[in-house]
This record gives C-alpha cells, structure tokens and sequence, in this order.
C-alpha cells in the first residue's frame, strides 16, 4: 500500500481499527473515519478515531480523523474529501461503519429498521459513490466492504443487519461490473471476530454460551491481512467476490445460482406444482439454519 491513500470507516475499534493500523503498516496514509457512537448508534465522540491515529503513529505510520457520519449523502462526501484534503488522492475504500439494533422480527421497530438499513447498506452506497468519481477520473481504486454471515447464511433475531449485509453484497458486485472499465476492484469480506459488535450476542442457553466461547478466541486482527491485500495492487485481478476471515481460515462464498430446473412443456398450475414440481425440488431446499450451524468445526 506504499504510496496510496486509505480511508477506512468504523476505524474507531474493533476490526475497523485494526485494519487501519494495517494499512498503515504497509505504507498507506488512512484517514481513521468513526463518529464515535454507541453500539446501537447513538451519541457521538472524536476518542475512538484519536486513538486508532495515535496507535498508527506510535509505529511509524499517518493518519488523519474524520467524525462525519456515512448515513448520508453529504456527510459520506466530507469523509472522502478529508482524505483529499490531507493527502490529495484516494485509493483506497473498506466500509466498515456499522451499528447493531438486534431484535425479533416480530417485535422490531421502524426506527430500528431504518438505522441499521441507514448505516450498513446506504453508508457504504454513499461512501462508495463519493469515491467512484475519483476512481474514475485516475482509473484505478478499490473498495472492500465488510458483509456477514448473518446475511449470507442467516442469523436469529437480526433481519435489519441481515438484509443490509446481504445487500452489500450485490452493491458490491454492481459496482464492480460497472466500474471494471476504469480498473476499479469491489469485493466483500465477512470476518469473524469477537469485538464490541459481537459482545452483545445473548449467552442465555448452552449453545449460545459456546457460540461466544468460540468468538472470543478469534481476535479482529486476524481479519486485517485479506483488506489490505484485497486494497492493494496485488489483487488487481481480484473483483466481485465475497471472502471470509475466521480465525487462520480464509474461505469464498459462492454466489446463488440455479441449482434444479423442473420444467413442463403444458405450462404449471398451483395443483401440479404441489403434486411434482415442489417434491422434485424439495430434495435440494436451502436448510433453516443459521451461521453457527453451518460453521460447526472450531475455528483454526
């Protein structure tokens, strides 16, 4: 990353942080992006982003601090904007931004909906968007966006954060089909770590208490080495793909693809899809399970 410039969103903690202190580590100047807010989003503090800039610079490397919001248009635009402000380029971009309002679906609230939606999927829609002009006049950039399994696989008691991670990645893979002519990279990450965005995972029942065991082990830096590489010239061959990071493991997702076909030449009626199409297919249906079902093995 020597010579590029970075700007990595919810840097103020977490993995954020650490993939700040990363890309800094390989030479990028980053401008440290956090609003300092709660967990669920709320208040507000420039301290987080002081910190992860005054880590960056105890080893040597730079780092500038923008606190405006990536929620919206205009205040996504300034965080783009400070890092040409300070550093005259950008080429860099991981939207990491994000705050949890978890919830039953039954019992989640509008507000609850729209901020996660707000934060998540429009954030990195604006931060991206306001990069892309940029990208485009030097013809060269990336992004990497930090989805879930949550929305990949399926989570309990998260269908806000669940559909804004699962959109992000088909913003993701839009940009990168059309924004392939100017040499610009768009792939998602989903990480695995135990950080403040996890710590409120209920531990109520046995498996619940296991699933946290097993985060704790995983620490947030593990997840920082694919976000730099997927940032750096390395990867230039690299677009429109969806990684994950658990622990030492790095794993690729497959996108949805059609996996049977039934087909009647005299057209389908409701009856006859219950009676043949619906039992042909029923073999090859998706499981209702979520992400630690299908991560069952422990983490290496």
């Amino acid at each position: 990353m020597e010579g590029k410039v970075a700007v990595v969103t919810g840097a103020g903690g977490g993995i954020g942080r650490e993939i700040a202190i990363m890309m800094a580590g390989a030479g990028a100047k980053v401008i440290v992006a956090d609003i300092g807010a709660s967990l669920s989003g709320g208040g507000g503090s420039g301290t987080p982003a002081q910190q992860t800039k005054a880590l960056i610079e105890q080893r040597g490397g730079q780092a500038e601090i923008c606190t405006e919001s990536v929620s919206t248009w205009g205040s996504a635009r300034k965080i783009i904007q400070a890092a040409l402000d300070h550093y005259g380029r950008i080429d860099a971009v991981v939207n990491n931004a994000g705050i949890l309002r978890d919830g039953i679906f039954h019992k989640m609230s509008e507000d609850d909906w729209l901020s996660v939606i707000s934060v998540h999927l429009n954030g990195s829609f604006f931060v991206s968007r306001a990069a892309a002009e940029h990208y485009r006049t030097q013809e060269s950039g990336s992004f990497v966006h930090i989805t879930s399994t949550s929305g990949l696989i399926g989570n309990v008691g998260q269908a806000n954060y669940a559909a804004a991670k699962l959109g992000i990645t088909a913003l993701s893979k839009s940009i990168a089909l059309d924004m392939q002519r100017y040499n610009v990279r768009s792939n998602c990450l989903s990480p695995w770590a135990w950080s403040r965005m996890t710590s409120s995972i209920p531990t109520t029942t046995p498996d619940q208490q296991a699933a946290v065991d097993k985060l704790q082990k995983m620490t947030p830096d593990k997840n920082a080495p694919l976000a730099v590489f997927l940032s750096s010239d390395a990867a230039k061959d690299v677009s429109g793909q969806v990684f994950g990071t658990r622990m030492n493991e790095i794993y690729l997702f497959s996108s949805p693809r059609p996996i049977r076909i039934i087909q009647n030449s005299d057209g389908w009626t409701p009856e006859s899809i219950a009676t043949h199409a619906a039992p042909a297919l029923k073999q090859w249906f998706m499981p209702l399970d979520t992400s630690e079902e299908v991560f069952g093995w422990d983490p290496v």
